[in-house]
């Protein structure tokens, strides 16, 4: 559960605030319906709920969770954009490894890489050789 706190922290904004939109859009319905001296509909309210859910989900939520997950995707992947430039630090503590440790300090290098899961299905850094 704690674990996870992050997530139902958001879930649960998320469903407080879905729930207070359409609760209140239900009032603004009502209103607007008596004004116009017609009888509330659920079918009508429906359609309205839906067309301005979406179009806030559209212009909020998608947007925000493309930003999100989208630069969160290619940053796990390791697209150039996303490098953090430690590579040339990474390197450079590789070739001296290499260095002080010999014909071991290979693989020390491969060790060090399989334990931090830096070539496990993620981009390999610029200037490390396998």
């Amino acid at each position: 559960m704690k674990r996870y706190a992050y997530a139902w922290i958001t879930a649960i904004f998320f469903l407080v605030s879905i729930l207070g939109h359409w609760t209140f859009g239900w009032f603004a319905y009502v209103d607007e319906t008596m004004e116009h001296a017609k009888a509330p509909q659920f079918s009508e309210y429906a359609i309205q709920l839906s067309r301005d859910t979406f179009e806030n989900w559209q212009s909020e939520f998608l947007q925000l969770i493309w930003q999100v997950v989208g630069l969160a995707y290619f940053l796990y992947v390791g697209s150039p954009s996303s490098k953090e430039n430690d590579d040339r630090l990474e390197a450079k503590i590789d070739e001296l490894l290499k260095i002080n440790a010999g014909e071991r300090g290979a693989d020390i290098i491969a060790e060090l890489d399989e334990r931090y899961f830096r070539t496990h299905g993620h981009a390999k850094p610029h200037g490390h050789s396998q």
